[in-house]
């Protein structure tokens, strides 16, 4: 009589152990960025405020006649900041961490999005903060422009790990890519608007503009939380499909080249 032996295992999805190892790769990278120094996560928040301070002295009177330009350009700020860190997080995540890919057996697109996560408690905070400023000061814009701005922010986090996905596993076989994306990053600054409003551009130029991921989504932060108009059904609905686009064109990347990450380390 032979008895039969189940050697199944649970699915990830099933196995409450994959929700204690995302809660310590969270945990792991949070520590380690911010171990040691005096003001922890506050650093976070700091360096586009320090930013700020100074692109305010500078271009706040050449843009005076611009509308809420101090306050538009800390939003501008904050988001860049979150897309910069996060891709460029999400780009090295499986490469410093490819201990664990060798040595455990879990789903590797786990390290790219928790390597997100620090980025995304800051821009978490970030949207509470201005929110909160907007309620103090009477400007608050109302229930559909606050739904809007959750929205923008979604899609902005969409992109973010959709561009992670597929560079993440790019890196691991092509190393420069670190420093291509690094001077992407530089003229891409430049490129969306964010220390110059986007009305100084010829409006011939907008469409082009507006393929750049982070420009659509600080133009319309801006018009959601400042008016005075919503962005159109339109604008809305070109925003979801670039996301979405980016994350399925990323997520076709991983599948592609993630299989074999094991043997471009």
């Amino acid at each position: 009589m032979t008895t039969a032996t189940n050697t199944s295992t649970p699915a990830p999805s099933t196995d409450p152990a994959w929700a204690g190892l995302v809660w310590t790769l969270v945990r792991t990278d949070f520590k380690a960025r911010y171990h040691g120094t005096g003001s922890g996560f506050l650093w976070a928040l700091l360096k586009p405020t320090a930013m700020f301070v100074v692109l305010v002295a500078v271009f706040s009177l050449i843009f005076r006649s611009e509308p809420n330009y101090k306050l538009k350009l800390i939003i501008g700020l904050f988001l860049w900041d979150y897309f910069a860190d996060s891709t460029k997080a999400g780009l090295a995540s499986m490469s410093s961490k490819s201990f664990l890919i060798t040595r455990a057996r879990l789903p590797t697109w786990i390290l790219v999005v928790t390597s997100l996560a620090n980025a995304i408690v800051t821009l978490t905070v970030f949207a509470s903060i201005v929110v909160a400023y907007l309620l103090a000061t009477g400007a608050f814009p109302g229930l559909p422009a606050l739904i809007a701005f959750g929205g923008y922010l979604a899609a902005l986090v969409t992109i973010t790990v959709g561009i992670s996905l597929g560079a993440s596993v790019l890196f691991l076989r092509y190393r420069d890519l670190n420093q291509v994306w690094d001077m992407a990053m530089q003229a891409g600054f430049f490129v969306s608007p964010i220390i110059y409003p986007l009305s100084v551009v010829p409006e011939r130029f907008h469409f082009w503009l507006f393929f750049w991921p982070p420009t659509p989504v600080i133009e319309f932060t801006r018009a959601a939380l400042l008016g005075p108009t919503l962005p159109t059904t339109t604008a809305n609905v070109y925003l979801g499909l670039l996301s979405t686009g980016i994350l399925i064109a990323g997520a076709m990347v991983y599948r592609r080249f993630g299989p074999r990450a094991a043997e471009y380390l």
